[in-house]
């Protein structure tokens, strides 16, 4: 009897998630992984991103969620080409399910790619997509507490967006704290404070990021 294993899993997924980026790099696509738990409010922030994004930066979005297509139609009413992935239960998005969302889309007309994972805070940090930069998004309604109680997925993060800033007065969340937790947990973390309501320090991520793909796209001579 054949046993498979969870390492036996993702290393196939490994090599399918380097297969990803190689096909975006080949296209001069950057491509970032956008996770957080539900509620957190990933889809609002590439909203409010959409509006601070330059007229010459080229974005899209793959969107992952169990069901529906709703957030997927939210995306393209900003104009956006945009693939709806549905796990039909599944608790995170792979890179084999990524790999056929690149399929629809037009990788050589797109700068900026934004994969929406579904929204969890534990498998999803586990599965490579293909993705160079990895956001998670911590709303201030969950607790700060939950850095250091979700350590994969926070130790694996290059950016951690503190977003629904709006409501810090009216909760105990400890923003210092968070920071410090992430910081141990992986010292190169960038932060950014966030509310995708007000839009408030939107503008300051969407720069950054702009200057993260520029910077790549140079470093590659795209």
């Amino acid at each position: 009897m054949k046993v498979v294993v969870a390492k036996d899993i993702l290393k196939a997924n490994d090599q399918i998630a380097a297969d990803n980026l190689a096909r975006c790099d080949r296209a001069g696509t950057y491509t970032v992984n956008i996770l957080g738990s539900p509620g957190a409010g990933k889809t609002s922030l590439l909203e409010r991103l959409a509006v601070h994004l330059p007229a010459d930066v080229k974005p899209a979005a793959i969107e992952g969620d169990l069901a529906t297509s709703r957030d997927a139609e939210r995306i393209q009413a900003l104009g956006w080409p945009t693939v709806q992935i549905n796990t039909g239960g599944g608790c995170h998005l792979d890179a084999n399910m990524v790999a056929a969302g690149l399929d629809e889309l037009n990788l050589e007309d797109i700068d900026l790619l934004f994969i929406d994972n579904v929204g969890n805070l534990v498998c999803t940090a586990s599965y490579k997509l293909g993705e160079r930069l990895r956001i998670v998004v911590l709303s201030i309604t969950e607790g700060d507490e939950k850095v250091i109680k979700y350590p994969p997925m926070f130790q694996r993060a290059d950016v951690v967006v503190f977003n629904k800033t709006d409501l810090l007065p009216y909760t105990d969340f400890d923003l210092q704290r968070a920071k410090n937790d992430a910081k141990h947990l992986h010292s190169a973390t960038e932060f950014f404070e966030v509310s995708a309501r007000t839009g408030a320090g939107v503008d300051v991520l969407a720069d950054w990021l702009v200057h993260q793909q520029a910077q790549w796209a140079a470093a590659s001579h795209r």
